[in-house]
């Protein structure tokens, strides 16, 4: 039977995960240094390049949203209830879709290996806690 139930107080917090996670994950306590180096710019090249920042991290939230909204549905229709099983989820839709379409950027487009393991790290625990919350807050 489909799953027509929707949390969207799930979906809101799932999506919030993202955005929390990505202003530790690239900032100066993490790997802030090792990004900037990485895709060559300064600090004060992204702020001159960063002129509407509520406009990106908006258009970045409705992209969680979407794929929480996304992965709500997936996650239930597929039965999971626990938080681990929401995880192996959230891990399924990582290594299935996250991993193989960004690793064009790095065969084709010859972005930095180092680039690449740092953003699918990021995307991994984002997966993997969005699976467990969706799983798990019916």
């Amino acid at each position: 039977m489909p799953y027509d139930g929707i949390n969207w107080l799930a979906i809101l917090v799932a999506a919030i995960v993202p955005m929390a996670l990505g202003a530790l994950w690239y900032s100066p306590m993490l790997f802030a240094k090792q990004w900037m180096k990485l895709i060559g710019k300064t600090e004060e090249e992204i702020k001159k390049a960063s002129s509407n920042p509520a406009a990106m991290y908006g258009v970045t939230f409705i992209a969680t949203l979407v794929m929480a909204y996304i992965m709500d549905h997936l996650i239930h229709n597929n039965g999971s209830a626990t938080f681990f099983e929401g995880m192996r989820y959230g891990f399924a839709l990582w290594l299935g879709f996250v991993v193989t379409t960004h690793l064009a950027s790095v065969t084709f487009e010859f972005k930095p290996k180092g680039l690449y393991y740092i953003n699918m790290a990021y995307n991994l625990v984002c997966f993997v806690l969005m699976g467990g919350i969706l799983a798990t807050w019916r």
